[in-house]
Parts: C-alpha cells; sequence; structure tokens
C-alpha cells in the first residue's frame, strides 16, 4: 500500500518530514510521496528518515495552475531536488517568492477587516516552519475570532472569502512541460474540486492528456468508493494512470490520516509501478 499524496511543515501540513515517515512506517506503506505546495525543501529530510524505515520516498511536489474558471492542482513526480538551476525549479522558486507576499497581503487583508493580527503573531503560530493559510487559521482561533480551521477557511480565509489573497499560478500545459522536461510525470490532483460535470471532466482530461499528463488522482481520501470507480474508469479510457493519496496535512485536516484517508483508502503498490513506467 502507498500514499501518493502528503504535505509537510515545508508547506501546509503540520508535521515534520521524519515525522510523516514514521506514520508511513506504521502504516505499512511501502512508500509515500511528500508533495508539498511549491518546493521540494522537505525531500531530504524524508528520504534521510526512509533509510532507517523501509520506505521509499518519492520527490513530489503540488502546483496551482491556470485553469478557467479557476485553477487545477498539479501533482508532480520524480524530481531531483537537487536540481536547482532546472527551469521547473526555477518556476517554483517564482512560486514561493509570491506566497511570500501573499502571506504579507493576507496578514494586511485581516488587519482592514478589523483583526488585530501580524505577520508576526503567524509567524509564531508556524513556529519556524513554512507560513501557510493553516497558519493563519491558528491565529485566528487564537484570538478567539473562530473556533475551528475549518471555520476560518469557511468564513475568512477560503476562495471568495473576505480575506482570500489569490495566489500565482501557471499554464498547465506549462506544468506539465516543465515536468517531463525534468524527467518526472504530472497527475491531476483531487478532479472534483474542479466542479465540472462528468462530460466537462472528461473533456478536460482528454486535452492534458494530449499535453502529457501521467495520470489522474482517482483513489482519493474524501472521495466515495462510487466517485472512485468513475474516476478510475476515466483514467483507463484516457490512457492515464489511476493514482491516489490521502491529501495528508496533519492536525489542519484531522479526519485524514496518512496512507488511509478516512479509513478506507488503499492505494495498491503497483500504481507507483504503473507511474515509474510513465517517466521520459
Amino acid at each position: 500500500m502507498i500514499d501518493l499524496h502528503t504535505h509537510s511543515t515545508y508547506s501546509d501540513g503540520s508535521d515534520q518530514p521524519e515525522v510523516l515517515v514514521a506514520l508511513a512506517a506504521q502504516a505499512g506503506l511501502t512508500a509515500m510521496a511528500l508533495t508539498d505546495h511549491d518546493g521540494l525543501a522537505g525531500i531530504a529530510e524524508a528520504r534521510a528518515a526512509a533509510s532507517t524505515e523501509g520506505v521509499e520516498v518519492v520527490a513530489g511536489c503540488e502546483v496551482s495552475c491556470r485553469f478557467s474558471p479557476g485553477t487545477l492542482h498539479m501533482l508532480c513526480y520524480f524530481l531531483d531536488p537537487e536540481d536547482e538551476g532546472g527551469a521547473l525549479q526555477r518556476q517554483l522558486e517564482v512560486l514561493q517568492d509570491d506566497r511570500a507576499d501573499r502571506n504579507g497581503k493576507l496578514a494586511e487583508r485581516l488587519s482592514e477587516l478589523g483583526f488585530p493580527l501580524t505577520l508576526a503573531d503567524v509567524r509564531a503560530e508556524a513556529g519556524g516552519t513554512t507560513i501557510g493559510r493553516p497558519h493563519f487559521a491558528a491565529a485566528l482561533m487564537k484570538l478567539g475570532a473562530v473556533s475551528s480551521h475549518q471555520e476560518a477557511f469557511d468564513k475568512w480565509l477560503g476562495k471568495g472569502r473576505p480575506a482570500y489573497v489569490p495566489k500565482a499560478t501557471v499554464f498547465a500545459a506549462d506544468v506539465i512541460d516543465l515536468v517531463r522536461r525534468s524527467g518526472g510525470v504530472a497527475v491531476l490532483a483531487h478532479p472534483r474540486s474542479l466542479a465540472l460535470s462528468l462530460p466537462e471532466l472528461d473533456g478536460t482530461l482528454a486535452d492534458l492528456a494530449e499535453l502529457g499528463l501521467g495520470g489522474l488522482e482517482c483513489w482519493y481520501a474524501r472521495y466515495t468508493v462510487e466517485e472512485r470507480r468513475e474516476l478510475a474508469d476515466m483514467a483507463r479510457r484516457h490512457g492515464l494512470v489511476a493514482t491516489g493519496g490521502s491529501d495528508y496535512h496533519g492536525t489542519f485536516k484531522p479526519d485524514l490520516a496518512l496512507g488511509t484517508g478516512s479509513g478506507d483508502l488503499e492505494v495498491p503498490d503497483d500504481v507507483l509501478a504503473e507511474l515509474k513506467a510513465r517517466r521520459p
């Protein structure tokens, strides 16, 4: 069993990379992918921990891409964390710089909305880790403005909410191209979040597959069994690998366990072998 979608403190997860590896070993996983947003900074730590745990760590990241009428998320696998001069890494650095700028704007927005909150307060919540919206949610909880992380996103931080600040995105075609040029494989994450009908999603997948998309995240923790099967059938029709993962974020998504999601997730080992076979 494997998990190809996890997040650490290097983006918006609550656990250090070595903790994720330990949890993966406890869950009996043979492999996990660390897919922090817009970067590979946690891979070295995860692999160092994995050397004693017997768990394979796949180097990956999750990138937001432009998509009409919103955004889609692309999981990028088999990347080289040491390829600092590569085109993909340069693009990730641009996105990381934007994330830092976005955090400042978000702090300003919350202050304008009447919350006595500064970026220093949020940085304290992050405890030296990469700052993300979950840390803003934690700061709002400390103020007593909300009772949970979910309420913070639902009322203030989520897309379309009063404090939301959009992030920089790149075109999906460009991300797929950069990933393939880096020797990796691109997979469309949690496709039902695109709010498309099944026929519309089918058409989108046809376009993305033609661009070089390698897989579709079908076995996603928060999908029903029927939704997972529908997506797996769709992936097969377009010649894509049906992948899966928990989208584990630690305490920021407390209902999801690494490896098993809500308890019924089980992504088989051969999915990873299929993905590796798609490497250019």
